[in-house]
């Protein structure tokens, strides 16, 4: 910028929200004033058996997927094949999410607006598209060839990335749901 130059006036903050946000802030609101959010507000122990639960699930979730992209990067190849990896481990790994997606839901419901307002929500929220997103592009991409790499003593480089971006995706995503109560 030039010396002595004018700075652009401000934008006023109107200007700069387009509908996605207050369409979510309305879904979220919504959320929380639902029969859901009342129920797990008020509800003596129903919040921490919903917290506990999703402990459960997230455990459910992340050892068996952690464990097969372990698998996908290398480790135990001579010992397990990875469509055997994948039999066993990822059929619990599903369960888990499903049990970490419905107390998830469960446990925003109390605070909605709230808990999207914390500076962590966007994180948590992100990963948590990104992680989905690269099991849709394992599953319908490298992983419909399995067959002709899964004795391989190397497996693809789209494997392994998949399996990598994994381990970051959801190691950020239980980071940002902890640092959700302290942000």
């Amino acid at each position: 910028m030039r010396e002595g130059a004018a700075l652009p006036a401000p934008i006023a903050h109107d200007e700069t929200e387009w509908l996605m946000p207050e369409l979510l802030n309305s879904l979220l609101k919504l959320l929380q004033d639902s029969a859901l959010g009342e129920a797990v507000r008020n509800a003596e122990y129903l919040y921490p058996v919903l917290e506990a639960s999703h402990i459960l699930g997230i455990a459910l979730l992340v050892g068996p997927a952690f464990t097969f992209d372990l698998r996908l990067l290398g480790f135990g190849h001579r010992v397990v094949p990875v469509t055997a990896a994948a039999r066993h481990l990822l059929p619990v790994s599903h369960i888990g999410f499903a049990i970490a997606i419905v107390t998830g839901i469960a446990l925003l419901s109390s605070q909605a607006t709230v808990v999207a307002g914390t500076g962590a929500a966007p994180w948590k929220f992100g990963l948590l598209i990104v992680a989905c997103l690269n099991v849709l592009v394992f599953h319908g991409g490298i992983y419909r060839r399995v067959n002709e790499w899964a004795t391989a003593a190397a497996t693809p480089i789209a494997a392994r990335a998949g399996a990598g971006v994994s381990l970051i995706a959801w190691t950020g995503v239980i980071f940002a749901g902890r640092l959700l109560a302290y942000t």
